[in-house]
């Protein structure tokens, strides 16, 4: 079947999955060979009710024209992208960076909302997979698109790049994210280049933290609109850190009454000030600016701040680097509660600098003078006492039913594998 053919068969259904569990009606599956071979699962989702499902591997073609058969189901998935991103009207935003991408993105998203009718990645769908079927849910009353890219190894943010092709981009950070697969931290600088590269080959501007001195370098010669502390951007400032974060803001004439956000840590205010800049840039109000950010509400982990009957929690387990950690450490540590803990589980995908990010957050968490709890292989090698430190998540798990822990404030952060939202049921 010819490419334009099978475009518009899957412009016209209801939508693209790759995961046949989480199928839709009317949806178009696609056999991605991942972790698992897609085919396998086609006729599954046949019979959930996919319009039809595009496999590559003959042996599991169904009669009735549901089965598409073509060479290889992941590379036709993101020509098919590249073919509807060439016929997309709006603007679309690329982001990536070590830290802060997703909620850079859902604030830049729920900004220019209040004015524009705005699409944005869903969930954690930043992949070589989950870019191109976001960019194939973009539909022409679309007339922005906040695009995140997420990326392991060099390379991958240059493919994401070229599918997207994003009008305008920024970088939240370059950090301590994935070294195990970028090869170190120059190689993490050179990956999340590559977004900065393919805008560059294009002359595209960029959004540019100026207050960051990396961003600054790997961004010079570009168009830039420069935020944080060139004269004519918005200058926006911490005012308060906890319970919840508060910031206030001015631009030119304009100065704006205390903000209170729905998030915690003071790291947080270079993702607010991304979405000022942008939301300014783009002509969204003060006001609809800061009934967006006051109004939005972190989810899956990230930032949360919740009260059990026991303790008061600050879930920010969805993910972990030696960046984030350090950030989150630190903001905590300045916060004004009182009776502070730290639970904090190893961090993945590190390679041979493992043991000393691991004990380097360890050694920070003792200068800070925080009480902790450590779980996970990593950090059970460099801290070295039973009382404290514990193999895995399970085990910390009985360590807090045995002894239980009350009236603190208490940070969670790891990795997501260690699944320390688990550990909110016992606090």
């Amino acid at each position: 079947m010819e490419l334009s053919t099978l475009y518009n068969k899957v412009i016209s259904a209801a939508g693209v999955s790759y995961d046949s569990r989480k199928l839709k009606q009317g949806e178009v599956f696609f056999a991605i060979r991942d972790d698992r071979d897609g085919n396998q699962f086609a006729e599954n989702a046949i019979e959930r009710g996919a319009a039809f499902a595009v496999i590559d591997n003959p042996e599991f073609q169904q009669p009735d024209g549901k089965t598409i058969l073509v060479d290889h189901a992941l590379e036709t998935l993101q020509e098919l992208a590249r073919m509807h991103r060439s016929q997309f009207k709006g603007t679309i935003i690329g982001l990536t960076g070590s830290n802060g991408k997703t909620t850079s993105k859902e604030l830049v998203r729920d900004v220019l909302a209040t004015k524009y009718t705005t699409y944005a990645t869903k969930g954690n769908l930043n992949n070589h997979i989950g870019v191109p079927i976001s960019i194939l849910e973009l539909r022409d009353e679309h007339e922005f698109a906040v695009i995140e890219m997420g990326a392991n190894a060099q390379g991958e943010i240059r493919l994401l790049s070229s599918i997207s092709m994003p009008d305008i981009g920024y970088i939240t950070n370059i950090g301590k994210a994935h070294l195990e697969g970028f090869g170190g931290l120059e190689g993490v600088k050179k990956g999340k280049k590559e977004l900065f590269d393919n805008l560059r080959e294009r002359n595209r501007k960029v959004f540019v933290n100026a207050s960051d001195p990396v961003l600054l370098e790997i961004s010079e010669g570009m168009d830039r609109i420069l935020f944080g502390t060139d004269v004519d951007s918005p200058d926006v400032y911490p005012l308060q850190q906890s319970p919840t974060l508060s910031f206030g803001w001015s631009h030119h004439h304009y100065v704006s009454p205390e903000v209170k956000t729905q998030l915690t840590g003071s790291y947080n205010i270079s993702n607010i000030a991304t979405a000022v800049c942008i939301g300014r840039y783009y002509d969204v109000s003060p006001e609809d600016i800061n009934n967006a950010i006051s109004g939005y509400v972190p989810e899956n982990n990230r930032s949360q701040r919740t009260t059990t009957t026991s303790n008061t929690l600050i879930l920010d387990c969805y993910n972990a680097n030696p960046s984030s950690m350090e950030h989150a450490i630190r903001s905590f540590a300045e916060g004004n509660d009182t009776d502070k803990m730290v639970i904090v589980g190893d961090m993945k995908e590190l390679g041979p600098d493992e043991e000393k990010e691991h004990r380097a957050i360890a050694e920070l968490i003792s200068r800070l003078g925080l009480e902790a709890l450590y779980a996970g292989a990593a950090f059970s090698k460099v801290v070295d006492d039973p009382s404290c430190s514990f193999p895995d998540t399970d085990a910390l798990k009985e360590h807090l039913q045995n002894t239980p822990v009350k009236g603190k404030t208490i940070l969670l952060k790891a990795s997501n594998s260690l699944n320390f939202s688990s550990l909110a049921a016992h606090l």
